[in-house]
Parts: structure tokens; sequence; C-alpha cells
């Protein structure tokens, strides 16, 4: 029976992503929100073995440090030099919005939310300067109880989903009238050549299987490295040694071009990704999720809404146009998956680039930035 359950959690991504892929109504939804979807539902439906926690807890353990490697092996971090100053200095203001806004929220909702407000602010300063990969990493770093992890999220899906109506319609025009319009650049595009980090499609072509078996391979290496640093650190901050200690070999991995090359090693560790979004949403009481709901969407919505308000303010301080505030901001928030499908409700190709790229930034930063906030919002 636990078999059973393993090959669930396994291989029902695949599934999810199948179907996402067939059905562009559920790839509206996304397959993150899907997997968090049915792991609440098969978690609260009474059907998992008893002795199910030991097995949850351990793939909890494994999935974060060995999808960490895989994501940051395919970026190249020679293109940062590429960044126009002004978008670089925008996302370097959307960051220090964040980290004041999410500080004011857990001043509010400290008390409401209980104890683990502060790995809750971290986790938001994860998910609002990198993506999912940042906000799973800081939570099994801090070790955050599963419920908590998953009110988080569902929060930061619903608000998500109001900001990203906004984007998409009347924010622009809000902007201008504070900010300076976009001057496009001479010459060729920038949107050209830009990954869809979303797509699936090549994993199964056997003659990219080999090098991917052999990324994954050194992604257990460093997961070797990380878990062994548990034995020699302190038991309350040995995860989030291991936690740095995998992003920080990942990265030094992208420097080599042979690796950096591999195809999909972002989907790869994004397919892990969702395995830990199925088990850990699996392990959340609803009961609890529902009570803790509303103050997780006011702790969310200050970070989200203060957050781009500061962050507006800011970028007229120092002149940054409207359209790379709203892109960096998307890049920040949504994570650079999003980046073309706002630039084109922008009807602005120019900025496809820059969104991407300040996003990968993002990614590489954030766990760094979430954890080291978290422990400055827990000394209050």
């Amino acid at each position: 029976m636990v078999a059973f359950w393993i090959a669930f959690y396994v291989l029902l991504p695949a599934l999810v992503i199948y179907l996402c892929h067939r059905y562009s109504w559920l790839d509206k939804v996304g397959t993150v929100v899907i997997c968090y979807v049915i792991g609440i539902a098969v978690g609260n439906a009474g059907i998992l073995p008893e002795n199910m926690f030991e097995v949850q807890d351990l793939l909890m353990t494994l999935t974060i440090p060995i999808a960490l490697p895989l994501i940051f092996f395919s970026i190249d971090i020679k293109k940062w030099s590429r960044l126009a100053g002004k978008s670089i200095l925008s996302f370097a203001l959307a960051a220090v919005a964040v980290v004041i806004a999410t500080a004011v929220g857990f001043l509010v909702f400290r008390h409401t939310i209980g104890e683990e407000s502060w790995k809750v602010g971290g986790m938001l300063i994860g998910v609002y300067t990198g993506g999912t990969p940042n906000l799973a990493a800081i939570g099994t770093a801090l070790q955050i109880d599963p419920t908590t992890y998953i009110a988080a999220h569902t929060s930061d899906v619903v608000v998500s989903a109001i900001y990203l109506l906004l984007l998409m319609t009347v924010l622009q025009r809000i902007l201008l009238v504070f900010l300076p319009r976009f001057q496009p650049a001479q010459g060729e595009s920038q949107g050209k050549g830009v990954e869809d980090f979303s797509s699936y499609t090549a994993v199964l072509d056997r003659k990219k299987a080999l090098p991917l078996l052999a990324a994954f391979g050194i992604a257990l290496g460093i997961f070797a490295v990380g878990a062994g640093l548990t034995f020699v650190f302190p038991q309350d901050i040995a995860m989030v040694v291991a936690i740095l200690t995998v992003c920080t070999l990942g990265i030094v991995c992208s420097f080599i071009p042979a690796i950096r090359r591999i195809p999909m090693t972002f989907q790869l560790g994004q397919y892990i990704i969702l395995i830990f979004c199925l088990v850990v949403s699996s392990m959340a009481d609803l009961s609890k999720l529902l009570s803790t709901a509303p103050a997780m969407i006011g702790y969310v919505s200050i970070a989200i809404f203060l957050g781009l308000i500061i962050h507006v303010a800011l970028a007229a301080i120092f002149k940054v146009d409207a359209d790379t505030v709203i892109i960096t901001s998307v890049a920040g928030v949504f994570s650079p998956p999003f980046v073309p499908m706002i630039a084109a409700a922008l009807r602005n190709k120019e900025i496809v680039v820059t969104g991407v790229i300040t996003g990968i930034i993002g990614w590489v930063i954030a766990t760094y930035l979430g954890i080291g906030v978290a422990y400055t919002l827990h000394m209050l």
C-alpha cells in the first residue's frame, strides 16, 4: 500500500502536466494549483495509510534539495551584464519594497497567525522576489508546519490572481500617471530566443535523456553534500545550512558550460517541485487551513499590494518607466514564465528579456534573502 502511494506522489505530476498540455483551460489553472487541490483532497479524505507520515516527511526532505540545483544549472549568469541599469534598479527597488511590506504585514498579523508568522514572512519574501521553488526551499529550511505552508501558498494563489487581473487590464494606465512612459530601444527586438520555462515537450527526447540523467546524478551529489552538513551543524540551523549549500553549489555548477547547456534541467527540477507540492498539500489539515485563511490572505495582500505601492513610489523617485516597473514586479511576484504573457498584454516585446533575466536573478537571491529576513523578523 505504501509503495502505491509513493508511485502516486511521483507519477501524478506527469499526468497533471499532460492534462494541462492537452486542455488549455487546465493550463490556465496551473500545475501547481492542481497538485495542491489533489493533495488536499487526498490528505483529508481519510484514505492514506496510518504510517504514511514517515514517507511524506522523507519525500519532503528529499525533493527540494534535489530540485534546486537542477533549476539553477540552466542559469547563464553572464546574461546579467546585458541588463540595462534601470532594469536592475527596478528589480532591486521591488525587492526592497517587498521586504518592507512583508515586515509591515508581520507586525499586523504576527499574533493572529501565531508563532510561525516569521517563517511565513520569509516564505513571502522568497516567493515575491523569486518563485515557488524559493517558497518551498525556505519553508523546508525553516521546517514550517505543512498546514501553515499550504495556507500561505493558497492565499498567495488567490491574491496573486487578483493582482494578475489588475496587471493585464488597468495597472499600466494607472502607473503612467506617476511614472514616465517606456522608451523603446533602436534596432532588433529583445523578445527573441526566450526559453519557454513551462514547456516539457522535449523531456521524452531520447537524445536528451542521458545528459539529463547525468544532471540528475550531479544534483544527487550536491544533495549528499548538503545532507552531510546536517550532521555537522546544530539541529536548529542544520536544514538552513543544507538548503543554502545546495543553492550555492547549484549556482557554482551553472558556471560550467557542459552542465549549463544540458537541456530541460529546469523542467526536471520543476517536476520535482510538483512532487513536493503534492506531498505537502496531502499533509495539510483542512479545518486548520480554513481557520487561518482570513489572516493569511490579509498578510499576503499587504505583501503584494503595499509592496507595489512602495515599489512605484521608489520608481518615481528614480524615474523608472511604468513598463519596466510592471515587468520587474511580474518577474518577482510571478517568476519568468509569466513575463511573455504580461509583455503581450502591455504590447511591449522589448521588455521580455528584461523580465525573464531579472526573474532568474530573483530565483538566485530569493532563498538567501527570505531566510535572512525570516530570522530578522524572528528577533523582533
